[in-house]
């Protein structure tokens, strides 16, 4: 049974290689209320749409969908949820699954499956979810963060270095992952816990956190601790190119 949960959707309109990317159309809605769409069937007690733009606001007030105005100055998308919960007047127990507004496509039982880990695991702040790496390529990348996990499958790190390293296979064959090795890819989508939330602005940006530009890796060095589920593959892709775009409208019109 599915433990009760609050889903989030901060949303900004700063892309770049998109613009205006939260209101682009999607089978006749604005991708904003696609993503909250997909995550009311999550199960979640709410969702809601934080943003600091008075377009997305009003778009999401259209279709029937919660919004909240934040501050245009939060440096990261936790400090924004953490604004959020203030407003929403949630209590420190509370769990919030930060959902991604540019994934209109993610599927509505991970967005449960990660507050359910965090609710099993009540000595963790923090639930997320990473995936095997299955090339080398991959493996390597620096765009791609790997995770490490400890004997109760909560993370140790995060990297955008090949970690782990397996030094004595690569001394034969740097080429290719060693047959039975299963590094993981890590996954931004996180449940946290309200009380996390409220703390998480007040402490300054750890040194790892702004070397690797991680902000997971500032709770982590604040002795909070983050569970890791594991699943089989990786989540549809999200939005970030018109190409992206017309990929997602195509998957709408199936579904029609």
């Amino acid at each position: 049974m599915s433990v009760p949960f609050y889903a989030i959707i901060p949303s900004r309109m700063k892309s770049t290689r998109l613009p205006n990317k939260p209101l682009k159309d999607i089978a006749g809605r604005p991708m904003v209320v696609r993503v909250a769409e997909r995550a009311a069937q999550s199960g979640a007690t709410e969702v809601v749409v934080a943003t600091d733009h008075e377009a997305i606001f009003q778009s999401c007030e259209r279709f029937g969908v919660k919004a909240i105005m934040t501050s245009s100055a939060h440096p990261t998308g936790t400090d924004r949820l953490a604004e959020t919960v203030e407003k929403l007047g949630l209590p420190d127990e509370a769990i919030v699954v930060n959902v991604q507004g540019d994934e209109p496509l993610i599927p509505p039982e991970i967005v449960s499956a990660v507050a359910n880990l965090l609710a099993s695991h009540p000595e963790c702040g923090i639930a997320t979810a990473a995936h095997p790496i299955s090339s080398i390529e991959e493996f390597m990348n620096p765009n791609v963060v790997k995770v490490v996990r400890d004997v109760n499958g909560n993370a140790i790190t995060f990297s955008r270095a090949p970690i782990p390293w397996p030094r004595d296979a690569f001394r034969v064959d740097n080429t290719q992952l060693p047959e039975g090795f299963k590094p993981l890819r890590h996954i931004g989508l996180y449940a946290y816990r309200v009380g996390f939330l409220k703390q998480y602005p007040k402490w300054k940006q750890a040194p790892i956190e702004a070397l690797e530009s991680l902000e997971q890796l500032r709770a982590l060095w604040y002795g909070v601790k983050i569970a890791v589920t594991i699943l089989p593959g990786a989540l549809p892709a999200g939005v970030d190119t018109q190409e992206d775009l017309e990929r997602v409208r195509e998957a709408f019109a199936r579904e029609v």
